[in-house]
């Protein structure tokens, strides 16, 4: 089998049909099978999956007999994936026709290549209106090139949405899920990746997927729940550490950590949690390293909130 397309499902019957159908309507020269996993969803999810299945003899049906996270879903979809690429997709996001195609075609011509990902339109799930571009607008784009390695990701973080992925298999694939996080599996799954099998990971300029945003999507439960952003933020800075496991030198580590800090402290700031924003800042300078001027501005007046604001041009 040339690839498997595995997408794991927990309560998303208001998407997965689209998903699944975006997916299984692809045109390829070459075969490839859909695997999804209901990891025990308590809606309709898993009816409206045999009933696609019903129809596509391709799609493969696993069900978990407990509610077991993302971790062990994907444990899961990978044991009983055949393919010679693994591509993924969350069950309430969109394949646009030719991705298949495009990304197999990609890994066949750079052999060097581990993970290709490609440019997504982020969009309103209510309205279907495109809020941005996940890559090119992403504020450290300027910074990532088209070939970039286990550096660019450790120093940048998540720069590849996560449905955007087709990645090279090898052998004990599963051994990348051994991460330690919950919460934030896609970034340091990158990285396992990338330590374990080499190679580099690459940009496709195609919008070939649509990433939706709703009220239950990653981004919107982070964005109503302090205590849940502040533990994406630890999973964030253990995914930069993975980097120690595979030689990777201390100052990108450094750097890394310190952006996600950074991040997160502009973040609070936003949320006008300025304790937080204080913490966060504080923790995001670690040996001198500022991951660019605005961050050395930022915590040169971090006594000063609202002035930070004003700086960044967040105040009218």
């Amino acid at each position: 089998m040339k690839l498997s397309v595995i997408v794991p499902c927990y309560n998303q019957a208001p998407y997965i049909y689209e998903c699944l159908l975006s997916l299984l309507t692809q045109r390829t020269n070459f075969k490839y099978e859909v695997v999804v996993c209901d990891d025990k969803s308590t809606d309709q999810s898993l009816r409206i999956i045999e009933y696609l299945s019903s129809s596509f003899d391709n799609l493969v049906v696993i069900e978990n007999s407990i509610n077991s996270g993302l971790v062990s879903t994907m444990k899961n979809l990978l044991s009983e994936a055949s393919g010679q690429y693994i591509a993924y997709l969350d069950g309430d996001d969109i394949a646009l026709p030719g991705k298949l195609q495009q990304q197999v075609d990609y890994l066949d011509a750079h052999p060097e290549c581990r993970i290709v990902y490609h440019e997504s339109d982020m969009f309103d799930s209510k309205t279907g209106e495109t809020i941005k571009f996940f890559s090119r607008d992403f504020y450290n784009y300027r910074y990532i090139p088209k070939q970039a390695d286990i550096k660019h990701l450790i120093k940048y973080t998540v720069f590849l949405q996560a449905s955007s992925v087709m990645v090279r298999r090898y052998e004990n694939m599963t051994a990348a899920l051994e991460h330690g996080n919950s919460i934030i599996c896609d970034f340091p799954w990158h990285i396992m990746n990338l330590g374990l099998a080499g190679g580099t990971v690459d940009r496709i300029d195609s919008v070939l997927g649509r990433y939706r945003i709703h009220q239950d999507s990653f981004g919107g439960q982070t964005q109503r729940n302090v205590q849940r952003r502040i533990r994406v933020t630890e999973e964030l800075v253990n995914s930069c550490r993975l980097g120690n496991r595979f030689g990777v030198d201390e100052d990108t580590i450094k750097q890394g950590v310190n952006h996600v800090y950074f991040s997160a402290a502009l973040f609070f700031l936003r949320q006008d949690e300025f304790d937080l924003f204080r913490q966060m800042i504080e923790l995001s300078v670690s040996d001198n390293f500022y991951f660019d001027e605005r961050h050395r501005l930022v915590y040169q007046h971090r006594s000063a909130p609202e002035k930070v604001s004003e700086i960044l041009g967040w105040t009218e």
